[in-house]
């Protein structure tokens, strides 16, 4: 149960961070109370995770997710640049991600 917490801490770090963009500084109020929730909702999670991951592996996985989500997004919705050296270095990302995944907690 800690791994899918953890997966849905990320998810809402990849919702809070994409929406950061649409708060054009926290001066759109809709946007903005999203992105408090999704950042509340994100922490909780996290920290129900830790309760049972180490904090290490916890925190590199979920800051992963939200890396790898906020720059897919980036690259699918925004228009921002996918070339192969951006894509190598964010597989690695991925690939670290797994990485702890695999490893005993």
């Amino acid at each position: 149960m800690p791994w899918i917490y953890l997966v849905i801490a990320g998810l809402f770090e990849v919702a809070w961070a994409v929406g950061l963009k649409y708060t054009e500084g926290f001066t759109r109020f809709v946007p903005s109370v999203l992105v408090a929730g999704a950042m509340v909702a994100s922490m909780g999670l996290l920290g129900l995770a830790v309760r049972h991951l180490p904090i290490g592996t916890a925190y590199a996985v979920w800051t992963g997710i939200g890396t790898l989500g906020a720059a897919a997004f980036g690259m699918a919705v925004l228009g921002e640049p996918a070339g192969a050296l951006r894509l190598c270095c964010i597989g690695l990302i991925a690939a670290g991600i797994a990485g702890l995944k695999l490893l005993p907690a």
